[in-house]
């Protein structure tokens, strides 16, 4: 590999990082342009902040996974059900859930996320991270983007962090670590200095980088706050603005006329003014003509503009002026649906991707074999659902054999489908048998009795 990559590292890229600290800076409330003078007064009201965390709690709501052979055979099923065990003991290892929501609100601010997944060698077991986007390089085979060839990763590390994790002391008090990964090498270095080159001990690169949502024939993608920004600094300016001419119409200005001179004039209660005959005075009311209405209708306009832009419509913060049937409230917030839909397109395979290598690793290095497998994601619904209707719904369809439970199970949102079959199995055994062991004395004595009737006693046989 090249040994001057590190170097050049810093040279490249320069626009997307620039692009990354602007987007952070403005999701963190850096949303006026220019020094702040004494005299003026700048509001910030972050609409822009709430706008992303909105999305990305509708986003990963109620996710889940299955994993399903590809062979219907007894072994393949059994292979497929511990595999979906393993992932979903590695997704509470590592915390994923809270992992997701970090990540997922990373990437709506910067306009790239990431993951890796690499061996813990001391805990031994998968772990799974959010690296910094911002320390993320890639290089991909020509135009075509999902073959990703060499990623690199650059942070900084104190130096008892690199002492502690590599056993060298560094010459200053913290160090910049570089890992440059491909498929069969793996290199890091120290501050620019080469401090190890080996095969790739995974065989497969331990990151996967994806966009926000992408742009056509673009690897970086697009952040959340990029089509809001502008509207977002008029709110600020406009708000700021109708808050100073509401202070001057709290402490009114007195105007004046045919006055060459004048001193102890003051606006408060008794007070008294002494001017010359042919001189007027009178205070300066600023909300007369209804003028604040404009200044208000004006808010009221930049602030749909925020909520169109966004694709984020009001009723997605709960806020209803009206009752609304189920469908209504769909199409009031079809806008968010479908950003969520773009987003959820892209996850699916990140997350698909990051099930495969965390198998992959329990194979490598704990010898589990989980046969092969569809790997698939399962997205809770995103608005409030019915559940009565649903269920109703889902029994319809189980009992006319067009869904299997495991589908219905899907459908209303349980996660694992399988344990909870395998639960309700194993509850229906035991009250069979236990209306088998009540209902024997029952019908020595005469009577027919159950604890819970079944359903060949309920239909009379």
């Amino acid at each position: 590999m090249n040994e001057n990559l590190p170097a050049q590292l810093a040279r490249t890229d320069l626009e997307r990082m620039r692009r990354y600290r602007e987007m952070l800076d403005f999701y963190n409330g850096g949303q006026w342009a220019g020094r702040e003078r004494r005299s003026e007064r700048r509001l910030i009201f972050n609409y822009a902040r709430a706008f992303v965390e909105k999305a990305a709690s509708y986003l990963i709501s109620g996710i889940g996974f299955t994993v399903e052979p590809y062979n219907n055979t007894d072994e393949a099923k059994e292979r497929a059900r511990k595999a979906e065990t393993a992932i979903r003991r590695v997704y509470q290892e590592n915390n994923l859930e809270q992992l997701d929501l970090e990540t997922e609100i990373d990437g709506a601010v910067l306009g790239d996320a990431g993951y890796k997944v690499t061996w813990d060698t001391v805990e031994k077991r998968v772990r799974v991270t959010s690296p910094d986007v911002q320390g993320i390089y890639a290089w991909w085979a020509g135009d075509d983007m999902s073959r990703i060839w060499r990623i690199a990763s650059r942070y900084r590390l104190s130096a008892e962090e690199v002492e502690t994790a590599y056993g060298v002391k560094p010459t200053g008090k913290a160090a910049t670590v570089t890992e440059v990964w491909t498929d069969s090498d793996f290199e890091l270095y120290l501050d620019g200095g080469r401090l190890e080159a080996k095969p790739n001990p995974y065989g497969f690169i331990p990151f996967i980088v994806f966009p926000n949502l992408r742009e056509p024939k673009k690897f970086w993608g697009v952040s959340d706050l990029h089509q809001i920004m502008e509207s977002q600094r008029e709110l600020n300016r406009a708000m700021s603005q109708l808050s100073r001419i509401l202070e001057l119409s709290g402490n009114p200005i007195a105007v004046l006329e045919n006055v060459e001179e004048s001193e102890d004039i003051a606006v408060k209660p008794g007070a008294v003014w002494n001017i010359p005959e042919d001189a007027k005075a009178y205070l300066l009311d600023l909300l007369q003509g209804g003028g604040i209405n404009l200044h208000i209708n004006y808010i009221d306009l930049i602030y749909r503009a925020l909520h169109d832009l966004s694709e984020s419509p009001r009723s997605a913060f709960g806020g209803l002026e009206r009752d609304m049937s189920g469908v209504a409230l769909e199409i009031e917030l079809q806008p968010l649906l479908q950003k969520v839909r773009r987003k959820r397109i892209i996850r699916t395979a990140v997350y698909n991707r990051r099930n495969e290598m965390i198998l992959k690793l329990l194979n490598k290095y704990r010898g589990q074999d989980f046969g092969d497998n569809q790997l698939r994601v399962v997205w809770g619904p995103v608005l409030p659902q019915d559940m009565e209707r649903k269920v109703g719904s889902e029994q319809a369809m189980v009992q006319t054999g067009i869904h299997s439970r495991r589908t219905a199970m899907d459908e209303v949102g349980v996660r694992d489908p399988d344990t909870e079959f395998k639960r309700w199995l194993e509850e229906r055994k035991a009250i069979l048998k236990m209306n088998k062991e009540l209902n024997a004395p029952a019908r020595r004595n005469g009577a027919r009795e159950s604890a819970v009737p079944s359903r060949a006693e309920s239909d009379g046989e």
